[in-house]
């Protein structure tokens, strides 16, 4: 691959980068932006060639993405990491954070096993630019339904969450619990940050609730992204409101989730990129990382915060209208 430019490096870093959390797919971004730029873009990134080298690429900087979530969930991480090790030197399941990681474990192995049985032949045959825009279309319905025949328990759920914010008493005692203290400026960086744990922790007891054959169904959702165009937090999210979640609770699941899947999805890419195929575009991938992890990192705080209040409808809208665009110019006028 020794025709990609740094330019289109960091655009392609970039888009990976926003959209793989964004509910709108980074992978039918991928696949549809050079397609629709055309040129050299169209030829230097198709992801449906054969052993594309492309596909490589855009596979590889989920490891940057991936970090993005790791650093901006680290604190939760610790604690769910803690929790497996220590249900398995007491041999129970007991604690928040002992669940929410076997949750977490069992919900992942369905879209691993998938991933790793049909994740290349899948891309290759569904990543034609014509087809990730009538996918992308098919995402815009997906959420737009996952808002519009939301079940009862989801919008009590959200009144729950919004209950928890009011009741600074018993963030508190959640912060005191999980070791972190109380007290401190109530109008400084420290006091926000405090208060993101606290709104974290009282999530992760919300979620524990969820019982392990819900998470299994809410974690197989995932095997939808393999299509180009569908949205991995966009299914995911939709799948855990199906399943009674608040927007803010079916976000936050859907980002621990993808942290797994999306680094072990990298992982096995870098081999890959470290031999032939790296040759010649090295710094490249360096410059797509760092703005895919930078871009992920920023796009993963503003979404905890706005699903606390907002909906998947704009990204509904955005999805199906750009996907028919998509469409249109790719089948009609190009």
């Amino acid at each position: 691959m020794t025709h990609l430019t740094y330019l289109e490096a960091a655009v392609v870093g970039l888009i990976q980068g926003v959209s793989e959390l964004f509910p709108v797919s980074s992978l039918g971004h991928n696949v549809l932006i050079p397609a629709l730029i055309g040129g050299s873009w169209a030829q230097d990134l198709n992801v449906a060639k054969a052993e594309s080298p492309y596909l490589a690429f855009i596979v590889g900087l989920h490891v940057a993405t991936a970090i993005a979530l790791l650093i901006y969930f680290w604190r939760d991480w610790i604690r769910i990491i803690g929790g497996f090790f220590s249900s398995i030197r007491h041999r129970e399941v007991r604690t928040r954070d002992q669940k929410l990681a076997w949750m977490i474990i069992l919900a992942t192995i369905p879209v691993g096993l998938v991933g790793l049985v049909a994740e290349h032949p899948f891309r290759v045959v569904f990543g034609k630019p014509i087809l990730a825009a009538l996918f992308l279309m098919v995402n815009g319905v997906i959420l737009y339904c996952g808002e519009k025949f939301r079940p009862r328990a989801s919008v009590e759920a959200d009144q729950q969450v919004l209950a928890d914010l009011q009741r600074p008493a018993e963030r508190e005692d959640a912060l005191v619990a999980a070791g972190h203290g109380a007290g401190g400026d109530p109008r400084g960086h420290q006091a926000v940050r405090r208060e993101e744990i606290a709104q974290a922790i009282q999530a992760d007891e919300r979620l524990a609730r969820v019982g392990y054959g819900q998470a299994v169904l809410i974690g197989s959702a995932q095997i939808l992204a393999l299509l180009a165009g569908i949205s991995r937090s966009g299914v995911t999210m939709v799948a855990g409101m199906t399943r009674g979640l608040s927007r803010e609770d079916a976000a936050r699941f859907a980002f621990l989730l993808a942290t797994p899947v999306i680094l072990a999805a990298g992982v096995l890419k870098i081999p890959d990129l470290m031999g032939s195929l790296g040759n010649g575009i090295r710094g490249q991938i360096l410059l797509g990382s760092v703005l895919s992890g930078i871009g992920a990192y920023v796009s993963v705080r503003f979404l905890m915060r706005y699903f606390q209040t907002r909906t998947l409808t704009p990204f509904a809208v955005y999805c199906f209208v750009f996907g028919l665009l998509s469409v249109i110019y790719l089948g009609l006028i190009k």
